[in-house]
């Protein structure tokens, strides 16, 4: 009888303990996350009651991230950062070598501007009307310079344009330009430029006074055309046409120099320069000028 009885009271005991139990029992992660995903769903069901959006529709399944995908992203992020810094050094450096074209285009401008109206209000205005012509005979091309022996014709050329430091009365002063200057007409006709523009150089610089100064002058300025430098080329023919206007190829370099500012983009300027050759020379202009100033003008779209 003792032993049913024993067990009887520990049934009770236990029946007694399980409540007490129980209410001390704390929940566990899993309990404390069913009941925020039960709370979700009722809050989602208030919020949407025709239905949850695809993209809140519950949690998503996917594996977060590993280790390696994560190394991979940083290291294209690094890699994208790598190029943009690349990106934004070379637009700084286009855009200060932009900065320095513009600045040596608006001083090329401004010199070119100042450098017309200096012809326009000086030799424009006091030569256009006492302009003289050539000298019959001289108005030959550069393409076909005449030989050494060929006598000289200086009745329009003023008497203060013969005396120079070189001595004029020397018999060999004029043969002596002659040929160099024709050394530097056959270099430039054999397209040696470099040493074309050397040899007329030195021509202009060794026989001061000599009627193929001009001519010398106008050539070299015309083989930096030739040769693909029109900004040089056109501050070599102004000098020629402003050293001396009355020249035998002044009115070729100002034909050319129109030439060298159209190569440059400056069509307006070379405008300037046509109509300086018009009005300076008018009638005397050399036929083969007058025949290419229509279509030069028609290229530079003047008015």
């Amino acid at each position: 009888m003792r032993l049913p009885l024993f067990a009887a009271t520990a049934a009770l005991a236990v029946l007694t303990l399980t409540p007490a139990a129980a209410q001390r029992r704390q929940p566990t992660p899993e309990d404390r996350i069913e009941r925020l995903e039960k709370q979700v769903r009722q809050v989602q069901r208030q919020v949407f009651p025709k239905g949850q959006p695809a993209d809140t529709a519950g949690f998503s399944d996917e594996p977060a991230a590993t280790l390696i995908q994560t190394n991979q992203l940083s290291n294209r992020l690094d890699a994208l950062e790598q190029q943009l810094a690349q990106l934004i050094r070379t637009s700084e450096e286009n855009g200060n070598r932009l900065s320095i074209i513009e600045a040596d285009l608006a001083r090329l401008r401004t010199d070119q501007d100042r450098r017309l109206r200096s012809l326009e209000s000086g030799s424009g205005s006091g030569d256009s009307g006492s302009a003289e012509p050539v000298a019959e005979g001289a108005a030959e091309a550069d393409e076909s310079p005449p030989p050494p022996s060929r006598p000289k014709v200086e009745t329009d050329r003023p008497p203060a344009a013969a005396t120079t430091a070189t001595n004029p009365s020397d018999s060999n002063f004029e043969t002596s330009g002659e040929e160099a200057y024709d050394r530097g007409y056959q270099l430039w006709t054999a397209k040696r430029y470099d040493e074309a523009i050397a040899s007329l150089r030195a021509m202009a610089s060794s026989f001061p006074g000599h009627r193929r100064v001009s001519w010398a002058n106008n050539l070299a300025g015309r083989a930096l055309l030739d040769k693909g430098q029109p900004r040089a080329a056109a501050e070599a023919l102004l000098a020629n046409y402003r050293a001396n206007p009355k020249g035998e190829r002044a009115q070729d370099s100002l034909f050319y120099l129109g030439q060298a500012l159209v190569r440059l983009g400056q069509a307006a300027q070379a405008c300037k320069a046509y109509s300086e050759l018009e009005e300076v020379y008018g009638s005397t202009i050399r036929p083969q000028l007058a025949q290419l100033l229509p279509s030069a003008r028609i290229e530079a779209k003047c008015r």
